[in-house]
This record gives structure tokens, sequence and C-alpha cells, in this order.
């Protein structure tokens, strides 16, 4: 029995083959330009983040940054802004002295208020002394 050979896996098809350039005042160069936006290749890099990453973590990163950046440039932004005003910068210690001051002058007030009360009963005792003194007879129930 004559022996069968199986079939021969088919050729690769042979690259076109790439005309020389073309010389001379007419002629036309084209040169390959970088790759278009969205392809990457390995001599590009990786890719950016914001193209791999999910949206949810993208918006999450952004909230994170906006929220570092407030708490770091909030204490500087108030004092530059008592600078502006002309204002003294608040010493803590200022601070609880102003309070204790201000507790100070509102204790003070009402001891005031008291005083007011006692001089009024003070004359009134005066009156009521020299009231008797006057007429003693009135007071002891005379006829």
């Amino acid at each position: 029995m004559p022996q069968v050979s199986p079939p021969s896996p088919p050729a690769p098809p042979s690259p076109p083959s790439v005309p020389p350039p073309a010389e001379g005042p007419g002629a036309i160069v084209i040169q390959e330009g970088p790759p278009p936006p969205g392809f990457y290749t390995a001599e590009a890099g990786f890719p950016p983040p914001w193209v791999t990453l999910p949206p949810p973590v993208i918006v999450i990163s952004l909230l994170a940054i906006v929220a570092g950046a407030t708490v770091l440039l909030l204490p500087l932004v108030r004092a530059l802004s008592r600078r502006i005003e002309g204002r003294p910068p608040v010493d803590p210690a200022e601070g609880r002295k102003l309070q204790e001051l201000e507790a100070r002058v509102t204790e003070l007030e009402q001891r005031e208020g008291h005083l007011r009360e006692l001089e009024e009963r003070l004359d009134f005792a005066e009156r009521l002394l020299a009231q008797r003194e006057a007429a003693p007879s009135r007071l002891q129930g005379g006829a």
C-alpha cells in the first residue's frame, strides 16, 4: 500500500513588499505619527490611573484629596484673613483671660444691683428712725 502523507499546513502569507521611498520634487513621503488617544504601547509605558480604575474609586480619591486640602489649608486661610483685617492673632491663653474678665464684669453688675437694693433698704430704715424720733408718741400708740 502506498504511503499517504498528511496534508501540509498552508504557508504563511508573505509580507507585502514595501516599495523604496520616492525621491524627487513631487514625491510624497508618509511618516507614522503618534498612536491615537487611548492606544497604549509598551514604549509609551503604563496607562494613566484614570483609564484603568473604576469610576467610584476615582470619585472617592478626588473627594479625599479635596478634604485633605481643606483640612490643611483652612488654618492658613483663617490666619491670612485675620492678618488682612488687622486683628491680632488670637492666643488661647488670651481667649481664656477674656472669658474670665467677662464673667467678672457680669458678677460685678449683679453685685451692683444688690448694692442698690441694700441702699434703698438703708434709706427706708433711716426714714423710719427719723420719723420715730420726730414723733415718739405716735409710734408708742399714744393718745
